[in-house]
């Protein structure tokens, strides 16, 4: 018997349907079946007989979808009634007992939390492995030189190890913005029912501890309508997925002949159609691609939520496909990320070659009137000279004459002999003594605390 009279349109079954994508939650639907029906029974609420044969049932449903023999029909509307119907076909009518205290509402939204939940400690897990490829690349050349840039121009050399541990750094953020995820996902939603709660006595924290959940929703009417847990995976994927680009971005830079810091690995690499000799950084410009495309997750969705009455709405179907796609993006992305860190080969002649511009220099002559007492504006002003001396000469810094010196700095030609010494290359580096900057001592710092925050998650 059905309220309607009509039968649905065959468009509007369409657009209504959401078994196209979101059978890939067929695990934790079973699992949280198997939870409820345990707890029915615990609670009086269905007979032990009836709980074995819904059990047994599930395990077979469970085999037929692990081994690709579930027979999806065309009137499935999304995989919940798939695995019921199937489920009545096996156990009979004992199955209708099995949707007993709760709704579709509540059954839907703590399968996506099962689901979020192990998506997060599987993004925390992918990203640790980046950082470890990470951190093994810049332990290997924490004493190669190579400039470092601001607006992509030639500003302070620094050690490719340091450089590599500011990815390690924010993959740190964000793997701690993934437990974050994880913890928002931790209050079960099932035992709202619909909205308002459910007519029978149910014990929802049995349910939450054998579901791996460390509360229940406090509100039956936040439990169905909320999924800011989707946005907080989604806000942790974006940001990943923004530093991800970024570390391609270079090593599409890198790579180039322009700058040809490094080599990516050939399985990592592709050719042209046209051009044979090409090597193409096809994987490190996905990963500039792909991180918009995860942004637009988060926004799209932050756009269905937005002003959306309370309880349950259609509307709430698209959390699926947004945090689906943006969950197999990611993944894909941290895998190429991790194996292009690992394979890549750097240059240290030519990273060497671009860091010993004297140019980059500067600061350092600026810092050295700062210590014989002239204010760091007015130091910035005669070093500016100095520079536009030597490129309107085409000479270097070193050399300028004492007379050339005099005339911008009576201070610096005085120093002559500390002004050379600050040009030696090596100096650059290692004047830069502030913690966290890149000298010798403080990189080796630096890697230290980064194998005990690896070594540290790695125990937890």
């Amino acid at each position: 018997m059905s309220r309607f009279h009509e039968p649905q349109h065959a468009d509007f079954h369409r657009l209504n349907a959401s078994i196209g994508f979101d059978r890939r939650l067929w695990p934790q639907d079973v699992a949280q079946s198997r939870a409820h029906a345990r707890m029915l029974a615990a609670c009086g609420i269905v007979a032990e007989a009836d709980r074995d044969a819904l059990l047994a049932g599930l395990d077979a449903v469970e085999h037929e979808l692990r081994e690709g023999a579930f027979a999806f029909a065309p009137d499935d509307e999304d995989i919940h009634m798939a695995i019921e119907r199937r489920l009545t076909e096996i156990a009979g009518p004992v199955a209708g007992r099995l949707h007993t205290a709760r709704s579709r509402n509540d059954q839907v939204v703590t399968d996506l939390m099962m689901y979020a939940r192990e998506r997060c400690a599987h993004a925390r897990e992918a990203i640790a492995a980046l950082m470890a490829a990470l951190l093994a690349r810049a332990e290997e050349h924490a004493d190669w030189p190579m400039p470092g840039y601001t607006h992509l121009q030639r500003a302070q050399p620094v050690y490719l190890g340091h450089h590599l541990l500011a990815y390690f750094w924010m993959l740190a953020r964000d793997r701690a913005r993934f437990a974050f995820a994880e913890a928002q996902a931790g209050s079960l939603p099932l035992g709202a029912g619909a909205l308002a709660g459910v007519n029978f006595d149910t014990d929802r924290r049995m349910v939450a501890d054998e579901l791996g959940f460390a509360t229940v929703a406090a509100n039956s009417i936040d439990a169905v309508s909320g999924r800011d847990f989707i946005l907080d995976y989604l806000n942790a994927a974006a940001t990943c997925s923004t530093h991800l680009s970024r570390l391609g971005a270079e090593l599409v830079l890198w790579s180039s002949a322009e700058f040809h810091f490094c080599e990516l690995p050939d399985s990592w690499s592709a050719g042209s159609s046209i051009m044979p000799q090409k090597k193409n950084p096809d994987a490190a410009e996905l990963l500039r691609a792909k991180a918009p495309r995860v942004v637009g997750h988060l926004a799209a969705f932050h756009g269905v939520m937005h002003a959306l009455p309370l309880t349950y709405n259609k509307d709430l179907q698209e959390d699926k496909e947004h945090m689906f796609d943006a969950v197999d993006t990611l993944e894909l992305t941290l895998a190429g990320a991790t194996g292009m860190v690992t394979g890549v080969r750097f240059n240290r002649e030519r990273m060497a070659e671009a860091a010993s511009d004297e140019m980059l220099a500067a600061t350092d002559v600026a810092d050295l009137l700062v210590r014989l007492d002239v204010p760091f504006r007015e130091a910035h002003g005669v070093v500016a000279g100095l520079v536009r001396t030597a490129l309107d000469s085409d000479r270097t810094l070193s050399q300028l004459t004492e007379q050339e010196l005099a005339a911008h700095s009576e201070t610096l030609a005085a120093h002559g002999a500390q002004f050379h010494e600050v040009l030696e290359q090596s100096s650059w580096l290692e004047s830069k003594v502030s913690e966290g900057g890149t000298s010798s001592a403080r990189l080796g710092e630096q890697l230290a605390a980064a194998r005990t925050v690896l070594d540290e998650s790695a125990g937890a």
